[in-house]
């Protein structure tokens, strides 16, 4: 049986945890012996299976009065005693200070490595530290899991020669929806209020869309980020007295229900890893307008003009014409639509699942050999 370890910050509700939480739960599924090493617990979390091993490697409350350098210290030992004492035969990290800690902490260890970038290194990895880091430890992978091929060129090119694109598996409850016999006049959005999202360009182009299809509303759905966004969005709303067609709906746990009907999906950020939120429309069948941001997700996963539409960043009216060319152009959008809702072969749970674990044993040869 491999035994396969995890490390990552938690499993609270977001991206990166809802991909590994569903991993780990297939996995030992499978046959597959899975340790998490998380750094902290989290207020609310996805759910994993009694089987999966969680092990906390972060802080304990007799550490909180210690200094920085002291703090760093012991979560690398504690990471690093718990790879020595299990000995798994790879060490898979998500995100990047949890890439980090494993890279050095399975030095000497011989335990392969095997880091999964999520964001875009452009705006998370441009640190100084970074800089340094970066062409030192992950030359030391085993390989590494990216999102999208731009991602693997902010790295070492002999790196990425022996990495692997895989894609988000997107959750069960998004396949098979049928398709709707007709559309609400809405156009959506789901995902944090959040800076990057750029959802006060999507409001703004909305206002515009309003002017000339005053029987649209929008409907935005998600929780707040505590950035300053949710007030950013609601001035816009109260400036344009725009309360009863632009509407912040709060976050959902029933997308697959709230979204389906929708005339149009919109997707605004400046910049992404690969959006979770964009795959989940697509699987749905919704006709998306989506901005072509860094690191090139939305690219990966669309062709322009035939399973959506690709915008420029922060182009305000060119993200209104997209809106008012779906609404106008309803066979065309319902085309965009049932093509988009083919990604599901790509990115279902089965199809992403067999994709790691062919890489886990790929990596694991090759370290043996």
């Amino acid at each position: 049986m491999r035994k396969l370890l995890f490390h990552l910050n938690c499993f609270e509700q977001g991206g990166a945890e809802r991909v590994v939480s569903n991993l780990v739960n297939q996995l030992v599924k499978d046959e597959y012996e899975v340790i998490a090493a998380t750094e902290w617990q989290g207020e609310v979390e996805f759910q994993l299976d009694p089987r999966v091993r969680r092990i906390h490697v972060g802080l304990q409350k007799e550490d909180e009065g210690k200094n920085r350098l002291q703090k760093i210290w012991l979560r690398f030992r504690c990471l690093r005693q718990l790879i020595k004492k299990e000995q798994p035969d790879v060490v898979i990290s998500f995100t990047r200070r949890p890439n980090y800690r494993a890279l050095i902490c399975a030095v000497g260890t011989k335990v392969p490595v095997i880091p999964a970038v999520r964001q875009d290194p452009k705006s998370y990895y441009n640190s100084l530290a970074d800089k340094l880091l970066i062409p030192v430890l992950y030359r030391r992978a085993a390989g590494c899991v990216f999102q999208t091929e731009e991602q693997g060129t902010y790295f070492p090119a002999s790196l990425q020669k022996r990495s692997r694109i895989i894609l988000n598996p997107v959750n069960h409850k998004y396949l098979n929806i049928p398709k709707p016999k007709t559309r609400e006049k809405t156009v959506v959005q789901s995902g944090r209020l959040v800076d990057f999202k750029n959802q006060a360009m999507l409001f703004r182009s909305f206002l515009k869309v309003h002017e000339k299809h005053s029987d649209y509303c929008l409907k935005l759905y998600g929780g707040d980020s505590f950035d300053g966004t949710k007030e950013k969005l609601e001035a816009i709303i109260k400036e344009n007295q725009a309360e009863d067609y632009i509407r912040l709906m709060g976050p959902s746990d029933s997308l697959e229900k709230d979204l389906p009907s929708a005339g149009v999906y919109a997707f605004s950020s400046d910049y992404e890893g690969m959006p979770n939120a964009l795959l989940e429309a697509m699987t749905l069948g919704l006709p998306v307008a989506a901005t072509d941001c860094p690191c090139g997700g939305p690219r990966t996963v669309i062709e322009h003009e035939e399973n959506g539409l690709l915008l420029p960043v922060g182009d305000e009216q060119a993200m209104t014409d997209a809106i008012n060319r779906l609404i106008e152009d309803r066979e065309f959008a319902e085309r965009l639509g049932d093509n988009a809702r083919k990604i599901s072969e790509r990115i279902n749970e089965n199809a992403v699942l067999s994709q790691w674990k062919e890489y886990v044993e790929e990596v694991i040869a090759r370290v043996k050999r």
